[in-house]
């Protein structure tokens, strides 16, 4: 069972407001939770005096409208919190990402409307960091073609950004026997080196020049957008693998094509599939992509991030809590 830590912090949107008790909180989700987890948010909700309805597995986006028109507080997957479901959402004070990614929210209207915006950090750290090995697995062994593969002990993986899936993916890399690398722009040497799972590099050229295998786990932002592009990746050791459970636009697909074209020995695997998937497909043998995101999509995966979001809003309205607040 997930349990929430119980260091806060006061919203800067909201101040430290009371709230009565009997709050709506919606769960609209066009995946649903499995049964399991929905039973599990149910539980913290009305254990905390509020109500929950559920959406799922909607259509309309004006149905959505609709369900969130009278709702306290909001918990979504990866379904669009835009500034036209904000602008329906009059009573909305708070919504939660359940998962790590959050760029499906709209921070910039919440923060217009006083609404806290949270994702749950942390929940489906382990069920990324497996997806990512056992994809580099397939990958080595040539995708099970019957043929001679490679084997993943004693080749350095570079990771950028050491969150909480990097990390993951190092723990487990180390079972491995790879030597693992790694470099996140608001970490400093000190702090990566410290944790034991990997040795810092300088920056994001010296991971690519010194590793045969780069997992990328960051975010999609202003500075991390196409950020992948020919001249980054070209660094890369000869038979170097490319790895993606991140973001999609990280990736600056035409120059990625173009440097695949050039070097046959390289090869790129994604859990998120590329705009150019039928481009990517054309390097026969050297690239994979999961027909849909599946980094997450674990039942206990599924299970954490559901309660967490039941127990952030819980202790929201409870105490003012807002520590996993992303829009500040």
């Amino acid at each position: 069972m997930w349990l929430q830590p119980h260091s806060c912090h006061w919203s800067l949107v909201t101040g430290h407001k009371k709230y009565k008790r009997n709050m709506k909180v919606l769960v609209a989700t066009e995946k649903p939770f499995a049964k399991v987890a929905v039973d599990g948010i149910r539980e913290v909700v009305e254990k905390n005096g509020h109500t929950l309805a559920l959406l799922e597995k909607y259509t309309d986006v004006n149905d959505f409208y609709k369900a969130v028109e009278d709702a306290d507080a909001l918990i979504v997957r990866s379904d669009k919190v835009t500034k036209e479901v904000i602008d329906h959402a009059k009573n909305l004070k708070i919504v939660v990402r359940a998962g790590a990614g959050y760029d499906n929210l709209d921070l910039e209207a919440c923060t217009a409307r006083g609404i806290v915006a949270m994702n749950t950090p942390g929940q489906n750290s382990n069920a990324v960091a497996e997806l990512v090995m056992g994809m580099l697995v397939y990958c080595v062994r040539n995708f099970y073609n019957g043929k001679s593969g490679s084997e993943l002990m004693g080749k350095k993986l570079g990771i950028l950004a050491f969150g909480n899936v990097g990390r993951n993916v190092a723990r487990i890399a180390k079972g491995f026997g790879m030597d693992v690398y790694a470099f996140d722009a608001f970490l400093t040497a000190d702090q990566i080196n410290a944790s034991g799972l990997a040795t810092a590099v300088a920056n994001q050229e010296a991971l690519f020049e010194t590793c045969d295998v780069v997992s990328l786990h960051i975010p999609a932002t202003a500075e991390t957008k196409q950020s992948i592009n020919y001249a980054l990746v070209n660094k890369m050791h000869k038979g170097g693998i490319l790895v993606n459970s991140a973001r999609k636009e990280v990736i600056n697909e035409p120059e990625l094509l173009k440097l695949m074209a050039e070097r046959t020995d390289l090869k790129y695997i994604t859990d998120i599939m590329p705009d150019a998937d039928a481009e990517f497909k054309a390097f026969e043998g050297r690239y994979f992509a999961t027909p849909k995101k599946m980094g997450a999509q674990t039942e206990e995966a599924n299970i954490n991030a559901g309660i967490a979001a039941a127990n952030q809003i819980s202790d929201f309205f409870a105490t003012g809590c807002t520590k996993f607040q992303v829009n500040k």
